[in-house]
């Protein structure tokens, strides 16, 4: 992946392939629910669509992402709120281009940050502690849509709910598990033998080196920790904010479409929608995510043509649109750190005549 050519191909492919899965979309939902729809029916559904309802979209999408930056600034301790959402923005401006798409979104947050001064430990540490709340939520939303879809009473077959309820519980174990490894040494400690003693069951070329920089990982362990125990409120907040934000965008779209099918089914289908963007195959599971929703909402009763308008356009909120303005974002921070380049460098003496 360091090749340019190499990235340049990978992501021409890529998002080939998400713009022919969204193209084709229509042939997918007849072939995953065995229900017909055509792009003129879509067309319709997006048609019917009043400025009204794409002001409240907009609004509800732009506290989504204040939200986040609440998230970044609790991680990263002297990160403005502008600088938040900043880097939020081109970060998944370049996510959102490139298959495996974060790597290249940490490099430029790498950036940014040393351009406004901070060290790059304290921006490890930032990107680490994030990614792991990041990631806490992502296992605790499925447990969220599968209680909520068994709490509503949703008919499905009684093995399902069982397979449900015990799926659920382990992930949230398993999410206490990981936590309360962040917030307690000893609990990490504890942990760390556990994972050691799975190690040594695995075959001696796959093992990890004994001790290998035993050190600095413990060191980076111990200030992601102390960021987690001293600002897990704000972490904790900026997620349930940003998730709440992104999910009420989904119950716009779903009731602007004429495809909501209940509180509980919303959820559940959120949450799919959710998991289904760190497929690697698209940049952000573009295309893999809106033909998962839409077999989500026709399992759940909406009608077709709705079901897959309102994937569509959740999947332009939550993805599209962060292109442009992420662009927009990286142009505004470049063109100012040019600015500011220019203004410090010195001033030469006029030679003399």
């Amino acid at each position: 992946m360091k090749n340019r050519w190499v990235q340049i191909g990978l992501s021409a492919v890529s998002l080939g392939l998400a713009a022919t899965l969204v193209v084709f979309l229509p042939q997918i939902v007849r072939e995953l629910t065995g229900k017909t729809v055509s792009w003129t029916e879509i067309g319709a559904r997006f048609a019917a669509l009043n400025w009204q309802t794409v002001a409240l979209m907009t609004a509800v999408w732009l506290a989504s992402l204040l939200a986040y930056t609440f998230v970044l600034t609790a991680s990263l301790p002297g990160l403005s709120h502008p600088q938040a959402l900043t880097l939020n923005a081109a970060g998944s401006a370049v996510s959102n281009l490139l298959p495996f798409g974060g790597a290249a979104g940490v490099a430029l947050t790498f950036a940014m940050t040393k351009g406004w001064g901070f060290p790059a430990r304290a921006v490890v540490v930032s990107t680490l502690a994030s990614g792991i709340w990041n990631t806490l939520f992502r296992f605790i939303l499925p447990a969220v849509g599968i209680v909520a879809l068994l709490a509503s009473g949703q008919a499905l077959n009684p093995a399902v709910v069982s397979a449900g309820w015990a799926g659920a519980l382990s992930i949230l174990v398993l999410v206490a598990v990981v936590t309360a490894a962040l917030y307690w040494d000893r609990a990490a400690v504890l942990l760390g033998r556990a994972l050691d003693a799975l190690a040594r069951l695995a075959p001696g070329r796959l093992r990890p080196a004994e001790h290998a920089a035993s050190g600095a990982l413990e060191r980076l362990r111990a200030d992601t920790s102390t960021v987690v125990r001293g600002r897990w409120p704000g972490l904790t907040l900026g997620m349930v904010s940003f998730l709440g934000f992104q999910w009420l965008i989904l119950i716009c779209c779903l009731h602007a479409t004429g495809a909501y099918p209940g509180l509980a089914q919303s959820i559940a289908a959120f949450a799919l929608s959710r998991v289904l963007t760190t497929a690697v195959v698209t940049p952000s599971g573009a295309g893999i995510m809106e033909a998962g929703t839409v077999g989500a909402l026709v399992f759940f009763g909406a009608p077709s043509d709705s079901a897959t308008a309102a994937a569509l356009l959740f999947g332009f909120w939550t993805y599209t649109v962060e292109i442009p303005f992420g662009g927009l974002a990286l142009g505004a921070w470049a063109f100012l750190r040019r600015r500011e380049g220019a203004a410090s460098a010195p001033v030469k003496e006029p030679v003399g005549r």
